[in-house]
């Protein structure tokens, strides 16, 4: 027998994953949410400024909170991570450890394996992102060169034991180092192979997107680009059908890059917003990464070679970013922080309002900012 709802919440709007619902009501019983719907004559009402929206999904997200997992591979690590990003408006995570040496992605995988078999799992860490140590060399941007090697199968061993526990897995690699046939494998065993840090061809691409690869890493950064005779790994993305991340803090790609981006798409409802953020968002201004100080100066993170070493930004500042700056439609801006993310995942349940814990559904106000989730407006503003 299904829930009878004690409250019915009017916000400005509702996105109900798919598109923006003025006058729509979300029923609630007790801490959840019921379903959209017209509320019965006699039923209790509550009218709220703000536009409602599930939180956000990043599948992008190295550290937070002062932790990174590179530097940490614990399950406290992952727990803290995905804590700092919730204060933001992010419900859910894909922890992602970069190339690092042969021990650090066997503890990141003992990690992810750990807080997924505990007995209240943390429903806001969504699997792992294993970024490298599979890439090229020239666009290896900050990941460690002594470490990148070709594809084995220690990286494969790691990629099915995740996926015999039923656990989410994103896998970054390039041309350079890896084959068809080792895509092919991965793709067999459920995992979402991501191209990226590659100077490779458009047809190097075009080969294992036909072996099963079905997404791109932070397009346009670390990968060839896109010239008049020469696609590029970044032509060969914008024309495909797979999904592409994309980071929009106004320091990795320009604006008009982003929006050139979205429009080109051959198939609407592929563009990712992610953070790539690293241990700064929640936390201090500096870390050290292989051994070696990253500082953040004027918003950037930045390595001692002066490359980007990740970014300080949070997926609500990139959601208002692409809404107000890029000029992205509202409706496809959340697309892409929420329901994209959503059907990577195979997890349509988060990309809805409905059936939802109130503290995974935020309020936004008039400038797209988070004003808080719903379970703290109910908290705060009790009838």
């Amino acid at each position: 027998m299904s829930a009878k709802p004690d409250l019915w919440l009017i916000p400005d709007a509702i996105f109900d994953g798919q598109s923006l619902r003025p006058g729509a009501a979300l029923a609630l019983a007790g801490n959840r949410s019921l379903h959209i719907g017209t509320p019965p004559a006699d039923a209790p009402t509550r009218r709220v400024t703000g536009i409602l929206t599930p939180g956000f999904l990043d599948l992008q997200v190295n550290g937070g909170g002062d932790a990174l997992l590179n530097n940490d591979p614990s399950p406290q690590a992952l727990h803290t991570m995905a804590a700092a990003h919730r204060r933001f408006g992010t419900v859910g995570i894909l922890p992602t450890v970069i190339t690092d040496a042969p021990e650090v992605l066997a503890r990141a995988v003992e990690a992810t394996l750990a807080v997924h078999a505990e007995p209240n799992p943390d429903r806001s860490l969504l699997g792992l992102h294993i970024e490298g140590p599979h890439l090229s060399i020239p666009r290896r941007g900050t990941h460690a060169a002594d470490y990148i090697r070709p594809f084995d199968a220690t990286t494969l061993s790691h990629v099915r034991r995740l996926r015999a526990a039923d656990i989410f897995v994103k896998i970054t690699v390039a041309p350079e180092s890896t084959t068809p046939q080792d895509v092919a494998r991965l793709a067999a065993l459920g995992a979402i192979v991501s191209i990226g840090h590659s100077d490779a061809t458009a047809e190097d691409v075009r080969a294992l997107l036909d072996a099963g690869a079905s997404c791109f890493t932070h397009l346009f950064n670390a990968m060839s680009p896109m010239l008049n005779r020469a696609p590029g790994v970044t032509g060969a993305c914008i024309n495909s059908t797979a999904y592409a991340g994309i980071i929009c803090d106004g320091i990795h790609v320009a604006d008009e890059m982003v929006g050139l981006a979205i429009r080109a798409r051959p198939v609407p409802g592929r563009m990712v917003l992610v953070s790539d953020a690293m241990c700064t968002v929640g936390g201090s201004g500096h870390f050290r990464l292989y051994g070696r100080d990253i500082w953040l100066k004027d918003g950037r993170l930045v390595n001692a070679e002066g490359s980007l070493a990740g970014a300080h930004v949070t997926m609500a500042e990139g959601l208002r970013r692409l809404i107000t700056q890029v000029g992205t439609a509202p409706e496809t801006a959340l697309d892409m922080a929420v329901a994209a993310p959503a059907r990577l995942l195979s997890r349509p349940d988060l990309a809805t309002p409905e059936g939802r814990d109130l503290a995974d559904l935020l309020l936004l106000d008039a400038g797209w900012q988070v004003i808080g989730t719903v379970a703290d407006h109910l908290v705060s503003q009790p009838a």
